[in-house]
């Protein structure tokens, strides 16, 4: 005859069980996995991106209990490689570097979106050029010099060149040169200086971009520089990890990111300036349109090479 109390002490019983299986299980996984390394592609100079990920690395290695290190990346194809070859464990990237790393085969799973405030998970794609010059409108650039980031960035590589090509634009032919300047920083760096005339970046809203973040740093001044182009929506960035992570700590990095803005508020801020809102789930899904951006940029260098 089973009475509650033996009832009872079985469900006891189980409950310990359960909770030595999960104990011993995270045993397993810190034991192959002592140290993860956090990988950041490189959208402002080194130093700016480790001071603005230092503090939600820290949190990061406090919630999983075990050392993460921060990389930061010294361009694009860097996150993608390392990914690929299993020496990065979590990486943030853009949409097209990201689309990139799964086109090249890197297994790997997106887990969340950066959201913007208000809810919106996209940005855009933006052409500065100084405040002062003449120009109103890309064509009036023609023999000029164009500043774009990395060929793996998304705001500044192959949103541009889709722009271009829809105003009948070969950016090869048009201008005078074509200018990779490593990082959104170094492109309007690149056009203050008058190494080039027009530079693509990324821009959220009129408080939310990378010229205001560096204007916050004393890098830039917001009225040296005008936007004469503009954008569709692009779907945010998005943070992966490696497929093959064991799944308990693919749901403690889950459970990390998405705790972090009532847990460390400070270290979450940190990341956008304040300005984001708790990042969200997200799947590869919603980066297809991004995949199908890239093969329509590799067929427009085929055709210019």
């Amino acid at each position: 005859m089973i009475t509650r109390r033996h009832a009872l002490t079985g469900l006891l019983m189980a409950a310990g069980l359960s909770a030595a299986v999960t104990t011993a299980s995270a045993q397993d996984w810190k034991a192959k996995y002592p140290e993860l390394v956090f990988a950041v592609i490189p959208a402002e100079n080194s130093s700016g991106v480790t001071e603005r990920f230092g503090p939600f690395v820290d949190y990061l290695s406090k919630e999983l209990g075990i050392k993460v290190t921060i990389r930061v990346a010294q361009d694009y194809a860097a996150i993608i490689e390392g990914q690929k070859a299993g020496q990065i464990h979590i990486a943030n990237y853009g949409p097209a570097s990201f689309a990139r790393a799964i086109m090249n085969g890197s297994k790997i799973e997106p887990f969340a979106i950066e959201v913007n405030k208000g809810g919106v998970k996209g940005y855009y794609s933006v052409f500065y050029v100084k405040k002062d010059s003449p120009y109103q409108k890309v064509e009036d650039l023609k023999g000029k010099n164009l500043g774009l980031v990395d060929p793996n960035s998304t705001s500044g590589n192959n949103v541009p060149r889709f722009a271009l090509d829809k105003m009948g634009i070969n950016p090869d032919t048009f201008f005078g040169k074509v200018v990779y300047t490593g990082s959104h920083e170094n492109a309007v760096i690149a056009l203050g200086q008058g190494t080039v005339d027009i530079a693509a970046n990324w821009w959220n809203a009129e408080d939310d971009s990378n010229l205001t973040r560096m204007a916050s740093k004393n890098m830039a001044k917001l009225d040296d520089y005008r936007i004469i182009y503009k954008s569709d929506m692009i779907v945010n960035s998005p943070y992966a990890y490696l497929a093959d992570l064991p799944e308990d700590l693919k749901a403690k990095i889950r459970d990390a990111f998405f705790s972090a803005e009532k847990k460390d508020k400070a270290a979450f801020d940190k990341l956008s300036d304040g300005k984001n809102e708790n990042w969200q789930p997200v799947d590869v899904k919603a980066y297809e349109p991004i995949i199908e951006l890239n093969k329509f940029v590799d067929q427009l260098r085929k055709k210019s090479s």
